[in-house]
Formats: structure tokens, sequence, C-alpha cells
């Protein structure tokens, strides 16, 4: 009985054994490769389920169906326009044929490494066909100008004929196309910094700072050419004002001294008695603007003013 229970125990182990090394399971993200000493039988198992092989013979090769990531060292590289920079880039890439994949690359750590040589490569050779801006820039620029700056922000920013859109897609091809047999596809290619390598960083900053200086003294100069010609209009046109005020004023005084002179002669012209008073209201109007409590004054017995004086005693 004892013996029948051992036989029947390694029976059932040697049972979970075989169907343990003889089944696989494969998952939504994966795909799957069947290698028997070393080389693939059959197709690639790309949709996910339980599957069954032959124990021990055969070999499950598991390989990534997501997308993956590739991120690039940063290389220095000379531009068509002599300009060395840094740059640093980003794809990613997925295993669109296992077999072939398998075949090829054996496993991603190759892939890698393949897919290393691949980008950098064209990525050099696309940058160095290309100026700095064409690498930097996507489109040309329309700045916003008045008239007094039109022409200045304008001869700063150069045209642009291809851009660095472009040269990404250019690569993208070219980098699939050197690709094809790999049983790969890279998916997106992106510049993820571009850079001035540090010898040549200051060179241009001092040469956007004197362009920027440039810009500012010719704003400067046409600020101080307006300021002087506004300063103009202003004193020429407050010469113009002070003359008219001149003009009014002296208008009015005349024209209130021939009102008075009107009223002295309509007043001077009446009956005696009127001409009497009129006579000493002067005559004291003089009185008060002439004398104080401290002036002496000798008079002629003759004179208007000694009559008046000697009829109030």
């Amino acid at each position: 009985m004892k013996t029948k229970y051992i036989i029947s125990s390694i029976i059932i182990i040697l049972i979970l054994v075989v169907v343990s090394q003889g089944s696989y399971i494969v998952n939504e993200s994966e795909q799957v490769v069947i290698t028997q000493f070393g080389k693939p039988v059959g197709e690639a198992i790309t949709a996910p389920g339980f599957y069954f092989k032959v124990p021990f013979i055969q070999t499950t090769n598991y390989f990534e169906k997501r997308f993956m990531e590739w991120d690039g060292d940063p290389n220095q590289i000379p531009t068509k326009d002599k300009k060395f920079i840094f740059v640093d880039a980003y794809a990613r890439w997925q295993i669109t044929d296992p077999l072939q994949f398998y075949k090829r690359m054996t496993n991603e750590r190759g892939a890698q490494s393949r897919i290393d040589d691949i980008l950098d490569g064209e990525t050099r050779n696309f940058v160095a066909k290309n100026n700095l801006e064409e690498v930097v820039r996507s489109s040309n620029r329309n700045p916003i100008v008045s008239d007094t700056t039109l022409g200045l922000e304008a001869d700063s920013l150069p045209k642009i004929l291809v851009g660095r859109q472009k040269i990404q897609d250019a690569i993208l091809l070219a980098a699939n196309s050197e690709a094809s047999d790999l049983g790969i596809a890279i998916l997106d290619f992106r510049f993820k910094r571009i850079n001035y390598v540090k010898e040549v960083q200051e060179q241009v900053f001092e040469r956007m700072k004197s362009e920027r200086f440039r810009i500012a003294d010719k704003f400067r100069s046409e600020g101080q050419g307006e300021a002087s010609r506004i300063n103009g209009e202003k004193d020429k046109e407050l010469k113009t004002i002070q003359s008219e005020a001149f003009k009014k004023a002296e208008e009015i005084k005349g024209d209130a001294d021939a009102t008075a002179a009107a009223i002295y002669a309509a007043a001077y012209n009446q009956s005696f008695q009127s001409q009497a008073l009129y006579a000493f209201l002067k005559s004291m109007e003089t009185f008060e603007k002439t004398f104080d409590g401290k002036t002496s004054v000798i008079l002629s017995t003759d004179s208007e003013l000694y009559k008046y004086l000697k009829s109030m005693n």
C-alpha cells in the first residue's frame, strides 16, 4: 500500500513537471518565439493565451510587445556652418516581427545597441548637412515691428528652408530604412536638447549682445531724434500761444482804455455841477495816490488842488 502511494506521488510529480515544462502563458504585453536547440520553430506567438510546447526540448523566448524607449547620449556634432553643438535625442521603438528580431538581434539589449548605432549615425549625418538655425527652428517667424524698428529684427532672423521638424522626420525615415530587416520599427524620433559646446558659447553670447546693443543704439538714436522734434514743435506752439495771448491782452487793454476815455469824456461834457464833482473826485483820487501822512507839499494859490483844500477848512 505504501509502495503504491509512493509510485502515485512520483507519477503526479512527473505529470506536473511535464505540464509545467510543456505549457506557457502569453500576456497581452508579450510575444513569444519558440526555439528548439537554439533554432526558431514555427511562427511567433503574438496573441495572449495558454499554449503548449515540447517539454525539455523547446524553449520560450519572451519579447516586449509595447513601445520601448531609446534615450541617446549627447553627441558633439558640427553643423554645416561649422558650429559645434551638443545634440541629445530620444526615440520610441517597437518589435514588429518577433521571429526576425530573434534571428537578427537575439534580445532587446542587442537591439538597443544596434539602434544606438543607427540613430546616432543618421543624426550626425543630417545635422552636418544643415545650418544651426535649421536644426533649432521649425518655421520662419514674422516679428511684430513698428515703422521705427522695421528691418532690425527681421535682419537677425535667418530664413528657414528645411527646419527642425523636417530634419527629425528625415532621420526617422532613414533610420527605419536601415532597420527594416531587424524586425523592429522606430516609431518616433525627437531632439531633446540642443546646445553649444562650452568653447563656442561665449562667442555666441557676445555676438547676441552685440546685436542687441546695435538695435538698442538704433532705437536710442531714433528716440533722441523724435524727442528733439517734439521739443521743437512744443517751443513753436508755446511761442504761438504766447503771441496770441499777448495780442489778445493788448486788444482788451486798448478796448478798456477806449471805454474809460469815453466815460471820462461823457462825464466831462455833462453839466457844470457834474463837471465840478468830477473834477473834485479826480483831485481827491490824485491826492490819495500822491500823498501820505508824512508828505509836505508847497502849493500855489492858483492850484486847483489848493482851492479844494482851502474850501474844506
